[in-house]
């Protein structure tokens, strides 16, 4: 891209501030939508687990736009007020198994950190570059080869981060972020005691347990396929740029309509890299009204083929399968 630095900046100012009624419309139709299929959900274990099922669908894809929400007022973008974001993100927090301020702190690093090989780890899914894993003693490779197959990742895995790992701050959080996951695991606490106590612990499973695995797989999934896909950027630290990590190594994920509603709009993602402070609801505007935001999408049917990626060929500057190491190899030792 060659748009200038002031360009662009100006050009997403235009839409970085939040409009209350919009921000309370989205609380409206997402967050009170989920609790009312829940109860659905735990009403219809009379008929039959078969049509709990098919609402707890439903009600993960709310959960998944109420993440959405979380994510904005982690980002200070949902509502002018610092207090009320705050606010709004610690409940929603509980809702969606995250404890707000530990996965703020770690979410704004990820956004200053994307695409950058030098400083991977942190809010990401994790990726080995060839070199790394071919360095790696025999346990890291089977381990990194356990978390990155599709059926671990989007499955188990995912279900454990917001249920077991969320759990516990991370060994380099400060006190406020400690105190943000002790506080979120009490009020889970008390909330799921409650529950529980009104409905049972095996009703309270049968309908949570299934909206938890479907909206944290897709979850994972969106987070994975925004930065994993074909082509997109890595570099190293020193020839990093911001500009570029966020309109290269950020997918414009072009979904169906429902699922972009549902989503939250956050396929637009090469735009919320460059401007977080835009809220979720006007970055399909700000995508329309600016062709410079308009790059090739990635499609549902394309997004699949990121199932395959592995590892990152820094020479080739492109993501491999595990097939790529054997050529790797050979390459070298010619």
């Amino acid at each position: 891209m060659s748009i200038g630095k002031i360009k662009w900046q100006a050009v997403v100012a235009k839409y970085a501030y939040p409009e209350t009624w919009r921000s309370v419309w989205q609380i409206c139709n997402t967050v009170i939508p989920f609790f009312i299929l829940w109860y659905l959900a735990y009403r219809s274990l009379e008929v039959g687990f078969w049509l709990t099922l098919l609402v707890d669908v439903l009600a993960a894809g709310f959960m998944t736009r109420m993440f959405i929400i979380f994510h904005d007022c982690c980002h200070g973008s949902f509502f002018r007020s610092q207090v009320s974001n705050d606010r709004l993100g610690m409940l929603l927090g509980v809702a969606v198994f995250t404890p707000y301020s530990d996965w703020k702190h770690d979410h704004a690093i990820h956004h200053a950190t994307a695409g950058d090989l030098d400083r991977r780890g942190i809010g990401d899914v994790y990726t080995m570059t060839i070199e790394e894993y071919l360095a790696a003693p025999w346990y890291k490779k089977f381990g990194y080869r356990i978390l990155r197959n599709p059926l671990i990742l989007f499955t188990i895995s995912s279900f454990i981060v917001f249920t077991v790992l969320h759990r516990m701050s991370g060994p380099k959080s400060g006190k406020r972020e400690k105190n943000g996951v002790m506080w979120t695991n009490l009020a889970l606490l008390a909330f799921i005691g409650a529950t529980i106590l009104q409905i049972g612990w095996q009703a309270y499973l049968l309908v949570e347990i299934p909206i938890l695995l479907i909206s944290c797989s897709a979850g994972v999934w969106l987070f994975y396929v925004q930065h994993n896909f074909e082509p997109t950027y890595w570099e190293r630290h020193k020839e990093w740029e911001f500009f570029k990590a966020g309109m290269d190594g950020s997918s414009f994920y072009k979904l169906p309509k429902i699922l972009q509603w549902f989503t939250g709009n956050i396929g637009f993602h090469h735009i919320h890299h460059l401007s977080p402070k835009i809220p979720n609801y006007k970055l399909e505007q700000c995508h329309n009204e600016n062709p410079i935001f308009q790059i090739e999408p990635l499609t549902l049917m394309q997004s699949l083929r990121s199932l395959s990626f592995r590892l990152w060929d820094e020479k080739e500057k492109l993501l491999v399968g595990w097939n790529a190491l054997k050529k790797y190899k050979m390459k070298t030792q010619a």
